[in-house]
């Protein structure tokens, strides 16, 4: 059976970055109103009579969440079943469930009756905790026949503490993102880094969107140093462990990579590929950070039993 799961689990991940990514493609090719304020039907009808680009990329993107769904409500419900004595696995499968049905709720709601930019934002969020959910869930999986040795490993408090502080951070640079793409503010600074590198006092002329681009940058720039500082932290600390050293070299390499898409869309001016692999990036970057807070509350649970999970 936990072959099995294992199959599964690997669909559903790969089918929740399928959804992150069909997400983005909705966005960033305008396909939002593809159907019209009709949902689940597509301007009132199961089939529609005609088709259009946009018509196609919103139809393609339901029918992948739904088939995704499916699957990750069998996976939820089978690692419950089976695997449910392992202490995160209720919780990741009833989050695995709870977050897909919500980003598909918002997404539905946001068809049929609109919302703001601010709230639209939100939504990548949503769907990148649902995709995390869903990887660790996968991870968990995998553990069981100890493939991979984790249990030995002891984060120490201060380090557990600064990689759920920049999980959260992480979470509020998507929205930023997001709110770039929502507010129609990708390509209002023609110029990288900064928004016109003629003057460093020209931001006291900024438009509101500028605001939103260079906000964004400004964020991700910090996450960047951020999680620089972290890697070279983690791997001081914890020079044994090849999950620790690997993986945060494998998590900078994911931000060295999101700082390079991202100024990639402005010199190719919002090329649709250089910005599917932005939303990508992002989405494995979060994927490790997910894993690591994984390990940060095991070792708090450690340090709570005395050694014993």
């Amino acid at each position: 059976m936990v072959k099995y799961l294992k199959t599964l689990s690997v669909i559903a991940t790969i089918g929740m970055l399928l959804i992150l990514l069909g997400g983005a493609l909705v966005t960033k090719t305008g396909s939002a109103d593809g159907c019209g304020d009709s949902w689940p039907l597509c301007e009132g009808e199961l089939i529609p009579s005609e088709f259009t680009f946009e018509m196609v990329v919103e139809l393609s993107h339901r029918a992948v969440t739904g088939v995704v769904g499916i699957v990750v409500v069998a996976l939820a419900v089978l690692a419950w079943i089976k695997i449910g004595h392992i202490r995160e696995v209720k919780f990741l499968a009833f989050s695995s469930i709870f977050f897909i049905v919500l980003q598909a709720l918002i997404g539905a709601a946001a068809v049929m009756w609109g919302q703001s930019d601010f709230i639209l934002a939100a939504h990548f969020g949503i769907s990148l905790i649902s995709f995390a959910s869903v990887f660790l869930l996968m991870l968990i999986i995998f553990e069981v026949d100890k493939k991979l040795d984790t249990m030995a490993l002891h984060i120490k408090k201060p380090h557990r503490i600064e990689i759920y502080a920049i999980s959260i951070y992480t979470m509020i640079v998507v929205y930023t993102g997001a709110l770039v793409r929502h507010t129609d503010s990708n390509l209002v600074c023609g110029d990288w880094p900064f928004c016109t590198n003629t003057s460093p006092f020209a931001f006291v002329d900024y438009s509101f969107n500028q605001w939103v681009q260079m906000g964004h940058r400004l964020a991700a720039g910090l996450l960047f140093i951020w999680t620089l500082v972290l890697m070279i932290r983690m791997i001081k600390h914890y020079p044994n462990s090849k999950i620790m050293y690997w993986g945060w070299i494998i998590t900078f390499s994911l931000i060295l990579l999101q700082v390079f898409f991202g100024a990639m869309i402005i010199f190719t001016l919002l090329n649709l590929g250089v910005a599917l692999m932005h939303a990508l990036v992002i989405s494995l970057y979060f994927g490790m950070l997910s894993y690591f807070i994984l390990l940060s509350t095991r070792s708090a649970k450690t340090e709570k039993t005395g050694g014993n999970l």
